[in-house]
């Protein structure tokens, strides 16, 4: 099986750097190898699996997810998280750029998007932190981390995509992704506190007024809205009285109640919500084509199989393959986006993973955090790039501002890897 995987390997390097979109990339690479080396209707396969695999009713609750964040984000919801969080974040260890991992945090739970999460809060909190004397490239980096939450936090559009393809329930991997995502936010604030202990020169002075029981409650009222409409999705799913898919319907129903008790939806707002949502589902569903075509040609031409009995005839320790395929994931998220990464690897690390006896839904959450990391890893890091388009700064200086960042998503993903109750428990236990 070395022609059809060198074919594979080569069309889809000729076909990148030609600059061509990542889907069509995909599906011109599995028509490029079925026609040579297996006789087969090849343009009858890709139309089947178009509408075999795209028209799962699973899919139903992406399109849905991504409309409810851009619904909300068209709203003055994003304002009043931040108005919202502020009184909670000024008396403790490093105050105010707690902001930008709380607000991640509760935006990725309403938007599934990482990009999504990044853009809106930066919007928020960038400007006002830059206003207020705080370093700008440590409110940089603690953003570009943050907003990489946005794929791990359910409803994670990339945990609906791995279930798919790995077929595994997207319920179970909504609940194997809520105590990585806490304890991921956890450890990005602990860094916060500790560096800002540490360089008390980072902390402007005059943000130090006392806070009241009024000012903190009045910013839980603002934030309200984000945790009541996160406690009725993930409380519908995991209590039995929605699919995922329903519990999308039911999401996109809160954002709406919430722009419209703010007085925010009108016909404009609506209309932009609806255009990029369609633009964002259409992305994604042509590399999600892409790869379910590209996987359908590798079964036909059995590459996994061969690539798996090649591995395993190393005879490497199954500890030893996690680190292997960390670095692996680093260093192709150098040069590829995280859902690219995603779709291009699965169908061939996959059933490497299972053979070695890891649990799929464990690997699809340490899968994640890769991806996570691939967002601030230049020179093809989205969040660098969503983060340079808010601030105009060098690419450089904002990947070193994420640097410590990227090391502490390393760090925990190697903690997963020793201790995988962290993601099993949840799931196992409901």
């Amino acid at each position: 099986m070395i022609g059809p995987g060198l074919t594979i390997l080569a069309s889809l390097a000729v076909l990148l750097l030609a600059r061509l979109w990542i889907g069509f990339a995909l599906i011109a690479a599995g028509l490029i190898t079925i026609f040579l080396f297996q006789d087969v209707p090849a343009i009858k396969l890709l139309a089947f699996e178009a509408w075999n695999s795209l028209n799962s009713p699973v899919l139903a609750a992406l399109p849905l997810f991504i409309l409810m964040g851009e619904i909300l984000f068209a709203s003055r919801f994003p304002k009043d998280l931040f108005d919202g969080l502020e009184p909670w974040t000024r008396s403790i260890p490093g105050r105010l750029y707690h902001i930008n991992i709380l607000g991640c945090s509760l935006f990725a739970a309403v938007s599934g998007s990482s990009a999504a999460t990044t853009n809106t809060i930066g919007r928020m909190t960038l400007g006002e932190l830059a206003a207020r004397g705080y370093d700008r490239r440590l409110a940089i980096g603690s953003l570009c981390g943050a907003g990489t939450l946005g794929f791990l936090i359910p409803p994670s559009i990339i945990l609906i995509l791995y279930g798919v393809l790995a077929e595994v329930s997207i319920l179970d991997l909504f609940l194997a992704g809520i105590l990585p995502g806490v304890l991921l936010s956890l450890g990005f604030m602990a860094y916060l506190a500790v560096k800002t202990r540490l360089r008390p020169e980072l902390l402007p002075e005059e943000d130090k007024t006392t806070v009241t029981a009024g000012e903190r409650l009045r910013g839980l009222l603002k934030i309200s809205p984000a945790l009541l409409l996160i406690l009725a999705i993930l409380g519908s799913l995991y209590l039995g009285f929605a699919s995922p898919s329903e519990a999308a319907v039911l999401g996109v129903a809160g954002a709406l109640i919430i722009s419209a008790v703010k007085r925010d939806l009108n016909w404009r707002n609506l209309k932009s919500a609806l255009l990029e949502a369609v633009k964002t589902v259409s992305m994604i569903g042509l590399i999600l084509l892409g790869a379910l075509f590209l996987t359908r040609v590798m079964a036909y031409l059995e590459i996994p199989g061969a690539v798996a009995g090649g591995i395993a005839a190393l005879g490497l320790a199954p500890v030893l393959l996690i680190p292997v395929l960390l670095i692996f994931y680093i260093a192709l998220g150098m040069i590829l986006d995280g859902l690219s990464v995603v779709v291009i690897t699965l169908p061939i690390v996959l059933p490497l993973v299972v053979a070695a006896g890891f649990d799929p839904l464990w690997f699809g959450i340490f899968l994640v955090i890769t991806v996570e990391m691939a967002q601030v890893t230049p020179p093809v890091g989205f969040n660098l790039f969503v983060v340079q388009n808010l601030t105009g700064e060098p690419i450089a200086m904002i990947a070193r501002a994420a640097f410590p960042f990227f090391l502490i998503m390393a760090a925990f993903a190697l903690l997963i890897a020793v201790f995988p109750g962290i993601v099993t428990f949840l799931p196992n236990i409901l």
